[in-house]
């Protein structure tokens, strides 16, 4: 690099010390302090009587308290009395208010010989000197400088720097993770192969740089790692240094914002500096979003705004990174849409890794990685437990394991079953199970009826999923559910899919309103997803006749106020027509395959009534006809209510007894 000040032996000579940031606050503190304590001294005192003559005249008067006055170096005292008696001024003061005359190194005997002269009772206080009182007055203020001074030395003493604890405001607040402490490996990280195999290479440079350095090619400084929450983004930053052994910087976007200009881009500058003193690293910036996105977009306050000047020094700081540092920043995001492009420029966040969801092998894989962690029952099928959990992250899927173990622990089970697993999983995607909730027999029979027809319609057409399970348990804001278990991941959805689920959404309503002879509010959720299925069906997925192979939704990324269309008012009735004609069809179809099937329906509601949940293989008996031989809800509550009755007290239930009742829990 060129000597910019012509000096030879610049690298020799020392720099020349500069003043902190810091120390110049701390002394500007004082200043300030120093001041507002002198006005405050100043203002101090009492009131002054300006006239001898007034002070004299008062003190005759009898306006002083005990008819006395105090004679001091540079003034002369005296208290008001709270008890004046007749016409006086010292109505202009208030009772017990100290007053004063201002010497000011006048001949003292003369005063003295003054009050003598008028028989005035006065008392000589000579003090303590000039400098006595000065330095009594003055000592609240000299402590708390040196307070001041001293958590000024402490602070750069613990590593603050001249910069003090105003100089540790803008310091980074990242967390590192040593070598010793990442016990991330990409054993532990499931269902995100492709990710994993992406960002191999980066494993590769940290460990061997030289490899890459013979033929010249440049490894990608930043890499952005996209996907939705809990997809395994943060996971799998720590996965790579770990396999790697290399320190592990990590922080997350919001860390950086503060209310005072400055101090976000002063913490990306003190994080890179560590960064390089101890390459080979990683730094992991987690929702870059927070202080990424596009300059001079939405409602930003411009240049001078504190996020912008964040993302400036971030910016700054990647385009200085020489080829001998073996630094890699990895970010994650959710919405790299509204990144800014300069960050996605070559040299900078130059390569993309979508952390996608896991598919139906990938969820499998993740579910084998964390039910190492528990004891499971011989013979608990994950995978079965994988197609039942389409779009669940890796978060939610470890959740779903732990909450599993929660209930077979308060089960008292040994181990963790499938029916714990389910149980887990509907827990998790719609509530906990109301089984205390009281509920009138019309409106239990209503929600019989309503899951009846959903269960039958999907099961009588086959482009719908499998049916898994068919409940009037309430379960969060919801009566009951029917459960789908998909054979596959659908990625992309046909027409005839769509039009299947749309009538099954519409048999609920349906079958409740020929049973009762009245509807509820109990389709509110169906409604709300079929006309979602029907919108997409026609604004973006071109499956309308009259509208054609037209996209009508909105761009995502324009940021406005307000909700603006780009099409014209006769298209948006054409819209809402067809949006309607889709769903009217779909009602009457699953009207028609309602009225040939009733007695399905029947069946299946009668059988919910009784049992409260009924699972495939039970809805697929009741559909050829036949019984279900199992004990009904009501059996199981009387022969609880009979083992409680017959049980002597303080007594233990032996163990071919049902303990505890035994109320079945929904699978």
């Amino acid at each position: 690099m060129a000597n910019l000040t012509g000096d030879k032996n610049d690298k020799n000579t020392p720099p020349k010390p500069r003043m902190s940031r810091g120390i110049l606050s701390w002394m500007l503190i004082c200043f300030v302090l120093i001041m507002a304590w002198s006005m405050i001294n100043s203002a101090g005192g009492g009131n002054e009587i300006s006239s001898w003559n007034d002070f004299l005249t008062r003190a005759k008067a009898g306006q002083f308290e005990d008819n006395r006055v105090t004679v001091q170096d540079t003034e002369i005292t005296a208290v008001i009395s709270k008890d004046i008696k007749g016409d006086s001024k010292a109505t202009d003061f208030t009772a017990g208010e100290t007053v004063y005359f201002n010497v000011d190194g006048q001949n003292r005997q003369f005063y003295l010989e003054e009050l003598k002269a008028a028989g005035i009772d006065h008392r000589t206080d000579t003090g303590t000197g000039l400098f006595m009182t000065m330095l009594i007055s003055w000592a609240p203020m000299i402590l708390l400088l040196l307070l001041i001074f001293y958590f000024i030395s402490r602070s750069a003493r613990a590593g603050g720097g001249p910069g003090g604890m105003l100089g540790n405001f803008g310091k980074s607040k990242h967390r590192l993770a040593g070598k010793d402490t990442i016990k991330v490996t990409f054993d532990e990280v499931a269902g995100i192969q492709e990710a994993k195999e992406e960002v191999h290479e980066i494993i590769e440079f940290l460990k061997n740089p030289k490899k890459f350095a013979k033929i010249g090619g440049r490894i990608p400084r930043g890499v952005l790692l996209v996907g939705t929450p809990g997809c395994g983004k943060t996971l799998l930053a720590r996965a790579i240094a770990g396999e790697a052994d290399v320190p592990f910087f990590s922080i997350s976007g919001s860390d950086f914002v503060e209310m005072f200009v400055g101090v976000g881009a002063s913490r990306v500058r003190d994080l890179f500096k560590q960064a390089k003193e101890a390459s080979p690293c990683i730094i992991f910036l987690d929702e870059i979003d927070a202080i990424g996105r596009k300059r001079g977009s939405g409602f930003s306050s411009g240049g001078h705004d504190e996020r912008e000047q964040t993302l400036n020094a971030i910016l700054v700081e990647m385009d200085g990174f020489e080829a001998s540092d073996q630094v890699i920043m990895i970010a994650a995001t959710n919405r790299a849409d509204v990144l800014d492009p300069a960050l996605l420029r070559p040299g900078r966040f130059d390569r993309q890794v979508n952390v996608s969801l896991p598919d139906l092998e990938g969820r499998k894989a993740i579910l084998e990685v964390h039910a190492k962690k528990i004891k499971t029952a011989p013979g608990l099928d994950l995978g079965r437990v994988a197609r039942g959990t389409p779009m669940f992250s890796g978060a939610d899927l470890e959740a779903l394991i732990n909450e599993a173990a929660i209930i077979a622990t308060l089960a008292d089970k040994d181990f963790v079953d499938q029916l714990d697993m389910d149980e887990a999983r509907d827990k998790i995607r719609w509530g906990r199970a109301n089984k205390s909730r009281k509920i009138e027999e019309l409106e239990r029979v209503a929600t019989a009826y309503h899951e009846a027809g959903h269960a039958v319609v999907q099961h009588l057409l086959p482009e719908a999923d499998p049916i898994h399970k068919v409940t009037i348990i309430p379960r969060g804001q919801s009566g009951g559910a029917t459960f789908s278990l998909p054979e596959k991941d659908r990625y992309f959805y046909s027409r005839r899919f769509i039009e299947a689920n749309l009538r099954v959404l519409c048999a609920g309503r349906i079958a409740e309103k020929r049973k009762t002879g009245d509807i509820s509010s109990g389709a509110g959720m169906d409604i709300r997803m079929a006309t979602d299925y029907a919108r997409h069906m026609v604004l973006e997925w071109g499956m309308s006749d009259r509208l054609g192979f037209i996209n009508y939704t909105p761009d995502p990324n324009r940021e406005t106020i307000i909700a603006d269309r780009d099409y014209s008012q006769d298209t948006a009735r054409v819209i809402d027509e067809e949006i309607k004609r889709l769903i009217d069809l779909a009602f009457a179809d699953a009207e028609r395959v309602l009225e040939e099937n009733w007695k399905l329906v029947v069946g299946i509601a009668d059988n919910l009534l009784k049992y409260e949940t009924l699972q495939s293989d039970e809805i697929d008996a009741i559909m050829r006809g036949e019984l279900i031989d199992r004990p009904s809800v009501d059996d199981l509550l009387a022969e609880e209510s009979d083992s409680t009755n017959t049980a002597e007290p303080n007594t233990e239930v032996s163990g071919d007894e049902p303990a505890g009742g035994a109320l079945p829990s929904p699978a």
